[in-house]
């Protein structure tokens, strides 16, 4: 019988199986960040078992609130900090080499196809992108994940999604995955790894398949994965080039994780694209979306580009050419944060940031803090927010808040109307 892309995985980083259906993983990479780390290592130290499994496959960073906004905050981040510097671990990126982690960690070429991977963040899932399996933990996986590196998991049931037909334009990834859970609903991948497969998938850039997996956490999943091709050996090239005689042999290296043809799935869904339109947000769940005619005119108070989503430089140069010689309705603010540092100097060399600028965003920092309602883009209570995060639950960017997610194209066509508008006619 065929096995699964996860599966495989499975198979080759098992190191027991303590009960039936659990499966015990040998980790490639630990990623730590200054929210859900810190509980971990001040638990370590009482336990007297501070020490890290192996420094080399520990990836750290400071995200979430960065700058640190109050004395909460900097401790968090102290500790952190301390703990790297304890242990000396190499890749760990302070205030000014900072990113959001899901951008940052794949822009240094720490993940790779057949990977394992895990953190104390949902939105891990971002990096199955690459053919990894990756997935958010608890603080007491990360703390063992850390100490051991090794991590528990139940057996991978995976539901493959066929993504078929051509994207319309002013469709994005950021459309195709809100349509996906709409159909899905925020329960129907639970425990489930949501393996993304069709010529929609096979033409997409790396960026836009790890805005698909990034949001595979919404529907419930575990995980989500994309066969690693071409597109990956291209964007993984300048870590791996000394690895491989050439990218054929990559290539080919890559396919062994690919999924069997015989491979059993749990639940197979087939969308064909063709006839998609944009897609907003509604209400206070990610699957409670409608099409952009029928919430078009929806006033808005804010508008945030950005996060481990859509804050990558393809994100950007989709909204800049919407917002090129254009300015945002005084009725809003705009903010925009690129979600790592070479995003925002890529940006600045490219005269992004002036378009910005020039429309009336305010350009901040990467960081997490408005996804999560802490820094840089609290909303007030009452107040709306065309958004391009991952969340839109009661609250999530400000108690009394209301998110509504689109793609980056939507949310630069409703800055310049100060509502919810369709991006197409500005395409």
């Amino acid at each position: 019988m065929g096995m699964t892309i996860a599966e495989k995985i499975f198979k080759s980083h098992l190191v027991d199986e303590p009960f039936s259906g659990t499966r015990v993983l040998k980790l490639d990479v630990v990623m730590c960040h200054e929210i859900t780390t810190p509980i971990a290592i001040a638990d370590l130290m009482e336990r007297k078992k501070d020490r890290v499994f192996d420094t080399g496959k520990i990836k750290a960073v400071i995200d979430h609130v960065t700058p640190s906004k109050d004395s909460k905050t900097a401790t968090q981040a102290k500790m952190l900090r301390d703990w790297a510097r304890r242990h000396a671990i190499p890749n760990f990126f302070d205030i000014g080499a900072n990113g959001v982690c899901h951008a940052l960690f794949p822009e240094k070429g720490y993940i790779r196809p057949g990977y394992t991977v895990i953190m104390g963040d949902s939105h891990t899932c971002t990096h199955g992108a690459f053919g990894a399996f990756a997935a958010g933990v608890g603080t007491t996986d990360l703390e063992v994940g850390i100490l051991k590196g090794v991590c528990a998991f139940r057996d991978p049931k995976t539901i493959r999604i066929n993504l078929n037909g051509k994207l319309p334009k002013g469709v994005y990834a950021k459309d195709v995955i809100l349509h996906v859970i709409g159909k899905l609903t925020v329960n129907g991948a639970t425990d489930r790894v949501m393996e993304f497969r069709g010529a929609v998938v096979d033409a997409m850039t790396m960026e836009s398949r790890m805005t698909l997996c990034n949001m595979a956490i919404e529907a419930g999943g575990t995980s989500g994965i994309c066969m690693p091709d071409g597109v990956t050996v291209d964007y993984l090239w300048p870590f791996i080039n000394k690895e491989y005689a050439g990218k054929e042999a990559a290539l080919a290296d890559f396919k062994k994780w690919w999924s069997d043809e015989d491979a059993t799935y749990d639940r197979v869904v087939d969308i064909d694209v063709s006839s998609l339109e944009p897609v907003v947000t509604f209400g206070y769940k990610p699957d409670q979306v409608k099409t952009i005619g029928d919430i078009a005119g929806t006033p808005v108070d804010q508008v945030y580009l950005g996060s481990c989503t859509n804050g990558r430089l393809e994100d950007l140069r989709i909204a800049a050419a919407i917002l090129k010689g254009k300015k945002i309705a005084p009725s809003v603010r705009a903010i925009l944060s690129p979600a790592t540092p070479k995003i925002y100097s890529d940006a600045l060399n490219e005269g992004l940031i002036a378009i910005f600028m020039d429309a009336g965003f305010c350009v901040t920092n990467p960081t997490c803090g408005a996804c999560l309602g802490m820094s840089n883009g609290v909303l007030a209570e009452g107040e709306v927010c065309a958004s391009t995060t991952n969340r839109n639950f009661m609250g999530r960017m400000g108690k009394g808040g209301m998110v509504h997610l689109m793609s980056p194209a939507t949310s630069a066509a409703t800055a310049i109307e100060g509502k919810i508008a369709d991006p197409r006619k500005y395409l």
